[in-house]
């Protein structure tokens, strides 16, 4: 199970973080997409430095190396001509993917990459799928690559993405969404570890 940052600064954001980890959040991405490299920075020195193992950067890459940060993102439309330039000292690439078909043709050199939206998005308005992933999925080829269920991941469908063939799924507007994130990660968990 992966948990995803809110895109926009949110109250008590950091101790939120903290609270999670302390819960067994095994990897955090962090997405501030509209983030200075400065404001990222900031954001990443107010993060206990024993979780930056556990951190993924979806931008500012060139701030793993001060962080000691070894797990990269990146977007689908992002072109990633040489990824194996990244295979030392970073430890995992991950990418972001909307189709099946996109899923099937990536390297060797991603270790997962979430396919979304799975079902329509809890923090995006608008953004549904428009195909239905349950189905997509039959038609996996990638084999060495983790497939992981973002968009509209919450309790009541959590067990159908797993039943179905994702390898996991990642949290956004299921925790920052929530009136207590806190709680809703611990079911969340709970039901993940069934499996």
């Amino acid at each position: 199970m992966i948990v995803i940052s809110n895109p926009i600064e949110i109250v008590n954001e950091i101790n939120i973080i903290h609270s999670l980890f302390e819960e067994g959040m095994e990897l955090f991405h962090i997405r501030k997409p509209n983030y200075s490299k400065e404001e990222l920075r900031l954001f990443l020195s107010k993060i206990n430095s024993s979780y930056y193992s556990k951190l993924v950067l979806h931008q500012r890459h060139d701030l793993a190396e001060e962080f000691q940060i070894k797990r990269l993102h990146f977007t689908e439309k992002e072109k990633l001509t040489k990824p194996d330039r990244f295979l030392k000292p970073v430890r995992s690439l991950s990418t972001s993917v909307h189709s099946i078909e996109a899923f099937n043709g990536l390297t060797k050199a991603f270790d997962y990459a979430f396919l979304s939206p799975i079902y329509p998005s809890i923090s995006k308005q608008n953004y549904v799928p428009t195909k239905n992933a349950l189905e997509e999925i039959k038609k996996r080829t990638n084999q060495n690559t983790k497939l992981i269920a973002l968009g509209g991941v919450s309790v009541e469908n959590i067990e159908e993405v797993l039943t179905n063939g994702f390898d996991d799924f990642a949290l956004l507007g299921t925790i920052w969404n929530s009136k207590n994130p806190i709680e809703n990660f611990k079911i969340c968990q709970q039901i993940a570890h069934s499996f």
